[in-house]
């Protein structure tokens, strides 16, 4: 099974784990932000080493810039892959993906499949928010989640669209629209794991790839 470590130095994370622990073999690492100006001060216990150069994907939601580039300089060439949860600067995120195995998204539930067999077989069930909707005589019997968002927003709103509607008959093409303004009620820290970033934007690109998923659903 594809092993996946997610490492923080904060608050975010911890729902990514929930949900991608779901689905594969998945570690959590609390690590403390840097005090030095020294990047050659930045340590890492060993039990954690190990569990890094273990995993197939690690995923990065440390917030301090210069423990985010230590992970990926120390750890690029021992995983498959590097996915960057948490960066802010253009430049910054140059550097990072500098090392060919290192995708930093805009959003994370922006995650698509890149043609790598290790990468695809994760982003193939988490990332971009895919559903299947369920029709019998026009009503609404089931919703499943195909992919899930990381944070688990696609299932918060698959519940709620499955528990509004179920065995009902639909608008379709209101439907998708009300999948995206229910996510907005979702606590989504897209905007806020970034400094500087502008949380509407995320939170409207995040309501659009649930709209669009139950769109693509509906055709």
């Amino acid at each position: 099974m594809l092993k996946i470590v997610i490492v923080t130095d904060g608050p975010y994370g911890n729902r990514a784990f929930d949900n991608i622990e779901k689905k594969f073999n998945t570690d959590f690492i609390m690590l403390e932000k840097p005090t030095s100006m020294f990047m050659d001060d930045i340590e890492i216990p060993e039990k954690d080493i190990k569990l890094i150069e273990n995993a197939n994907i690690l995923i990065t939601y440390t917030t301090h810039p210069d423990l985010t580039l230590e992970l990926v300089e120390r750890f690029s060439d021992k995983v498959d892959w590097i996915i960057i949860a948490a960066w802010q600067g253009e430049g910054f995120k140059n550097q990072l993906k500098s090392h060919p195995n290192v995708t930093c998204p805009y959003i994370m539930c922006e995650l698509e499949e890149n043609g790598t067999p290790i990468f695809d077989e994760f982003a193939s069930q988490i990332g971009k928010p895919q559903v299947e909707l369920r029709f019998e005589e026009n009503k609404l019997k089931d919703v499943k989640v195909l992919k899930s968002s990381p944070c688990g927003s696609t299932t918060f709103v698959a519940e709620y669209i499955k528990e509004k509607y179920l065995n009902k008959k639909i608008d379709t093409e209101n439907l998708p629209i009300e999948a995206g303004l229910k996510l907005q009620h979702y606590p989504c820290r897209a905007a806020k794991i970034r400094l500087f970033s502008n949380e509407e934007c995320k939170k409207e690109k995040a309501s659009e790839l649930h709209r669009d998923a139950f769109k693509e659903a509906l055709n």
